[in-house]
């Protein structure tokens, strides 16, 4: 376990200014400013003392009074027993305080390794990790439309997110590669991580066994001994809301904790149809059921890392189709990070959400809402923050770069205000005097290359010069920028013996079973 309060960010002469991001970026994949943010503004909280404690009273009343359903698990069911939960049948009904108790064994902050150690990542404290969007059966870009997604896809995605200086984790599906067998994609989609990228990167949860292969992958790259003692692998899980756990989620949850390696536990509520319209009560909803599954991890293997997660989504109650970026979930989410820390457990939760149907004004108006949330709620690993259109159905080129633009301010952002002489900047005061201008004097000559971010795909030229060049929009030139990447696009080391490892453990894999497509 890593302790955060020994992670500082780095500063911005290590950074280096604009001339080196600029060699940065033209070295392809190797353009990575920091393995992850470490936040430097304070998380954001909205509800009082009071407030907090009637939402967990009605969590703890759901759990006690409700129940949870654990369905075609029966090692569940012996655990929850063993626990001192009430059983009948396949429900379960928690005492309160249980859960917490239980999860006292859980770690606050927890190091994920990439097979490129400068890569690895802190998850809690005051780590902040950016990861691209996950699990859209289509895919679009403004050449072909939209599409189903296929392995060339997944591993496109892989690599721009490599190649971004402003994202930090491989994140897991990008994208559904149908091309390839349901049975037997999941191999593809662990090995196109490992091959394409030397970040980390999340394994399958859609069966045990797919689970226990993911492992296994991460297990031939980093050693056996290795991954025994810590987190090289995720995996997302999620509730089937509401108060419904079953045996596919719960299986490869347990997976993951038993080897060591973290489950993402995560309900997906719209509200008004997986939980209830308001945001209190989808919160306790949600909290009930995120304890329930961070607690199973801690039964499986106490002290294994988990990850408390949260999805609030809301609806169109006239039409019943969901609603992504909207205003409720976005302050919901501050709720979320306060539960979350009072549980001292490291928080996923938010994204760059959108029901848009084209990477335009309406995507990355809602897009921004959600990522706002996201950090300022406290979120320390953010799923979803590149490439999610049209309500997580499709996966966007365009929009996966533009999100990407923007998790780049967002380094700023977290960075806050830096407080030095330096930054004070009396020497420029005397220098320049009242009625002049700073543009050339010795503080700006000596600051202007890390004084701003800069935008790959802003255009701030003078709107007759922006006009000569065509008048392109955000999304054409983001069009560009993707092609751009992928065609510098270098792949980074891999060992060989590693490699050809992977490649046989696939091959006997994928030999051992007839191809499935449902």
């Amino acid at each position: 376990m890593v302790d955060s309060a020994t992670v500082e960010a780095p500063s911005r002469r290590e950074r280096g200014g604009r001339a080196q991001r600029q060699r940065e970026r033209a070295g392809g994949p190797v353009g990575v400013h920091r393995p992850y943010i470490v936040r430097n503004i304070p998380t954001y909280d909205v509800l009082s003392e009071e407030n907090l404690l009637r939402i967990e009273a009605t969590a703890d009343r759901i759990l006690a009074e409700i129940g949870i359903e654990f369905r075609d698990d029966p090692a569940v069911l012996d655990h929850w027993r063993k626990a001192g939960a009430t059983i009948a049948g396949n429900l379960v009904k928690f005492p309160p305080g249980m859960l917490k108790e239980i999860l006292s064994s859980a770690p606050r902050a927890f190091t994920q390794h990439a097979r490129n150690p400068k890569n690895s990542v802190l998850i809690g404290g005051k780590g902040v990790v950016f990861a691209p969007a996950y699990g859209s059966p289509f895919v679009m870009d403004m050449d072909k439309g939209r599409r189903y997604g296929t392995l060339e896809d997944f591993g496109n995605f892989v690599k721009l997110a490599q190649s971004s200086p402003w994202l930090h984790h491989s994140g897991g599906t990008i994208c559904e590669p149908v091309d390839a067998p349901v049975n037997k994609r999941h191999l593809d989609m662990v090995y196109a991580h490992v091959k394409y990228s030397d970040r980390c990167f999340m394994g399958s949860v859609t069966a045990e066994s797919r689970a226990e292969d993911s492992i296994d992958m991460a297990r031939l790259v980093f050693g056996r001994d290795f991954v025994e003692g810590n987190c090289v692998i995720m995996g997302n899980v999620n509730v089937n809301s509401p108060l419904v756990w079953d045996a596919t989620m719960t299986t490869a949850l347990r997976a993951y904790a038993r080897a060591n390696q973290c489950a993402v536990v995560v309900p997906f509520i719209l509200g008004g149809a997986m939980g209830p319209v308001t945001n209190a009560g989808a919160i306790a909803q949600a909290h009930a059921e995120t304890m329930a599954g961070c607690a199973l991890t801690q039964l499986e293997r106490p002290g294994a890392p988990v990850i408390y997660g949260n999805f609030l989504s809301s609806m169109s109650l006239r039409s019943g189709s969901p609603t992504f970026g909207t205003p409720e979930p976005a302050i919901g989410s501050m709720v979320v990070g306060q539960l979350a820390r009072r549980l001292g457990l490291p928080l996923r939760c938010s994204g760059n959400f959108t029901t848009s149907k084209l990477p335009d004004a309406h995507a990355m108006n809602e897009g921004t809402m959600s990522m706002l949330a996201a950090v300022h709620c406290g979120a320390n690993f953010i799923l979803h923050s590149a490439g999610f259109l049209d309500g997580l159905l499709s996966m966007s080129y365009e929009k996966f770069m533009m999100d990407a633009d923007f998790c780049g301010a967002l380094h700023t952002y977290l960075d806050g205000v830096k407080i030095d002489d330096n930054e004070l900047a009396m020497d420029a005061f005397a220098e320049v005097g009242p009625g002049s201008h700073f543009f050339g004097c010795g503080h700006t000559m000596a600051n202007y290359e890390s004084a701003f971010w800069d935008s790959e795909l802003a255009d701030n030229e003078p709107f007759e010069k922006w006009e000569a060049a065509g008048g392109h929009d955000a999304a054409f030139r983001a069009n560009a920028l993707w092609k751009k990447k992928l065609a510098e696009y270098e792949p980074p080391p891999l060992d060989e013996a590693v490699d050809e490892a992977l490649i046989d453990f696939i091959a006997r894999k994928k030999a051992a079973m007839d191809d499935a497509w449902y």
